[in-house]
């Protein structure tokens, strides 16, 4: 993903990651998959099991956790601090079950089964969840696991994203947090003078920043359009849609995030827009 910011008429991007819940996901399906860790304070219970984890449970999962294919971290009573909660678990279609346990299919498979549910689960829109700083994470069974038969996947609503250093708390069950009108501790915000180099932090922090919008580039059978045209079309679109959101001031810093043809593949169609403001 690239990200941009714009004052006037003069414009500037750099390759950076944000806490935006397609590339965590993306993270996650396409991690290396060798070796035997499964996370911190890993529950030995858990570790290579073939039996399908609960729908539900919570953990205390951290950035490091979530970029391993598979995790048997200990799980907590929700109603102790926790940073994530699985909101989904699901077997993978017949059609998959003689495949290696690292099938890239495995994750296109999982990817649009964890996403749709997160959006429910979450009651959240499209854009609002691209606009939060909670996301998503799948973890599939162990090697071995998958050789023994295993063949569920796991989705995961975590409280952060890619760039995150650490988790937040998240609150007793997530279900609905981001329905109706969420609190800012929920949003995305960024703290910096400058757009470029800015500390990502949830909405309720000081902030100069805020993600107040996404834009659609195009519809789910549309090809990806290449670099130029969907950053260009980024652009256009977020300076009209953050004028809007500002009032339509006569001068105004906004800056936008797109993302690349892996994301436009892996079912993404929208860009976010960031508005210079502390509100």
């Amino acid at each position: 993903m690239r990200t941009s910011a714009t004052a006037g008429a003069s414009a500037y991007g750099l390759l950076r990651s944000l806490a935006a819940v397609i590339v965590l996901g993306v993270i996650a399906a396409l991690a290396g998959c060798g070796g035997s860790a499964q996370g911190s304070n890993s529950d030995p219970g858990q570790v290579d099991t073939t039996t399908a984890p609960e729908s539900g449970a919570c953990r205390m999962l951290t950035p490091d956790d979530v970029a391993l294919p598979s995790n048997a971290t200990a799980t907590v009573p929700c109603a102790e601090p926790h940073t994530a909660q699985t909101f989904l678990v699901d077997n993978f279609p017949s059609s998959l079950t003689d495949t290696t346990h690292d099938d890239p299919e495995l994750a296109a498979h999982a990817y649009p089964q964890c996403r749709d549910a997160f959006a429910t689960f979450t009651g959240g829109d499209e854009s609002l969840v691209m606009r939060s700083v909670v996301s998503w994470v799948w973890f599939g069974p162990s090697e071995q696991a998958w050789k023994d038969g295993a063949r569920w996947f796991r989705c995961d609503l975590v409280g952060g994203g890619p760039q995150s250093e650490k988790f937040v708390t998240l609150p007793t069950n997530a279900k609905g947090l981001l329905s109706g009108r969420p609190e800012d501790e929920w949003l995305a915000c960024a703290r910096g003078e400058s757009f470029d180099g800015s500390v990502k932090v949830p909405c309720s922090d000081d902030h100069d920043w805020r993600a107040v919008t996404t834009i659609k580039l195009g519809e789910p059978e549309d090809p990806y359009p290449g670099d130029k045209v969907a950053r260009a079309r980024t652009q256009d679109y977020c300076s009209d849609s953050v004028g809007a959101w500002l009032g339509y001031p006569v001068q105004y810093d906004f800056a936008y995030t797109w993302f690349h043809e892996a994301e436009w593949e892996a079912g993404n169609r929208r860009s976010v827009c960031w508005a210079a403001t502390d509100q």
